[in-house]
């Protein structure tokens, strides 16, 4: 409806200005391209700026509309892309990679350490006192307990190591650059951090510790053979541990 001139003119005015922009609507639909951008497009093309009729505008309008939709489509999938994969490489229950990511890891390093003869290790954990914390005060605390574990390693380490939960009770760490006396150091101190810590549950503190074994990379083993070496290094502790006792 016609209001009076200055009413038309203003209406005119906003959607020369929206044309402009670039912006939506509000109504879901996106206004057409600035001229500038019709005009840039247009000498990429090698259409000469006094060839660019209203109809050749409109298309091109249709075109820029389409490659900017096409953009924020990308844009979404990116991110949903990342996000699965962050979902596929996460642990379920603790804030650590899962044991199929950092199996891939463990053999980028193995990798690495061959390729650059770079020192690097992996440190194996088995956490005790999970059973009775169980028992006592149920699966719920014990998962408590799993996930404060991790919480632990991750901020004891470097921002490039990787701790990983392989399953159950266990996880592993990956330490860059670290030679078998560094990682033997390292171990027993992430075992002491872990067991000078603890998770409350219920108005009281559940502790638990953790029986650990390293292994250095030697480069080119696979990191299967690497986790069965810390692993056994790991029993190894546990059962001098028991013969001294």
């Amino acid at each position: 409806m016609r209001i009076g001139n200055d009413g038309t003119t203003t209406r005119r005015a906003d959607a020369t200005a929206l044309r402009d922009s670039g912006e939506s609507d509000g109504k879901g639909r996106t206004a057409p391209a600035p001229a500038a951008a019709r005009i840039d497009v247009a000498t990429i093309m090698g259409i000469p700026e006094g060839e660019l009729t209203s109809k050749v505008r409109a298309a091109l309008d249709r075109l820029l509309a389409e490659v900017q939709q096409l953009r924020e489509q990308l844009s979404i999938a990116q991110k949903r892309i990342g996000h699965l994969e962050t979902l596929a490489d996460n642990d379920p229950l603790a804030p650590v990679l899962n044991r199929r990511a950092f199996v891939r890891e463990l053999a980028r390093m193995s990798a690495f350490a061959e390729r650059y003869e770079t020192p690097g290790s992996i440190i194996y954990f088995d956490v005790n006192g999970l059973k009775r914390i169980n028992d006592r005060h149920g699966h719920a605390a014990g998962d408590a307990a799993i996930k404060h574990v991790a919480e632990v390693l991750l901020r004891e380490v470097r921002a490039s190591d990787v701790v990983g939960r392989l399953g159950g009770d266990e996880f592993a760490v990956i330490l860059a650059q670290s030679r078998p006396e560094a990682a033997a150091t390292k171990a027993a101190s992430l075992a002491e951090a872990v067991s000078n810590d603890f998770v409350e549950w219920d108005g009281e503190a559940l502790r638990v510790g953790v029986a650990y074994g390293a292994y250095t990379l030697a480069g080119g083993e696979g990191p299967d053979e690497a986790l069965a070496a810390a692993d056994r290094a790991m029993y190894a502790r546990k059962h001098a541990a028991d013969d001294a006792a």
